[in-house]
Formats: structure tokens, C-alpha cells, sequence
């Protein structure tokens, strides 16, 4: 089971697809959905977001989707 290209299946797109959408190659991103590569926080963040998950569920640390609830942080 690959989460990343299970989310990606889903909404029809290719890798090609998904490396336009985070500025890379599709060899790139080939390489973190057979996780031959780590993914940089940056690109985790830009994932969660797009496919509207948490990165906790990226990482296999959790089975639900939903994303968390932003905090707001008084300063």
C-alpha cells in the first residue's frame, strides 16, 4: 500500500501531474512515492494541503485522513 500514489490515483492524476504541481520532475517524485528519496517537509506540507489530509497520515502514523484543525497561536 502506497499512500501517495493511492491519493494521487484517486483524483485521476500522473506523477508527471503531481511534479508540476510541486516544481519538480516526475523522476523526483517517482522517487518519494517508491520512497527511494525522503520528502522535505516543504513538499509533506505541500501534499497534505493538496490532497487536504494531515502529514501524520502521509507518514503511516495514522489512518485518518481528516487534516488537524489549525491552532491559533496568540502572540
Amino acid at each position: 500500500m502506497n499512500r501517495l500514489r493511492d491519493l494521487r490515483e484517486e483524483k485521476d492524476l500522473s506523477q508527471k501531474d503531481i511534479g508540476k504541481i510541486l516544481h519538480m520532475s516526475q523522476t523526483g517524485y517517482s522517487q518519494y512515492e517508491r520512497e527511494v528519496r525522503e520528502i522535505p517537509n516543504t513538499i509533506l506540507k505541500k501534499l497534505a494541503s493538496y490532497y487536504n489530509v494531515s502529514i501524520d497520515y502521509l507518514l503511516y502514523m495514522t489512518d485518518n485522513r481528516k487534516p488537524y484543525e489549525k491552532s491559533k497561536v496568540e502572540v
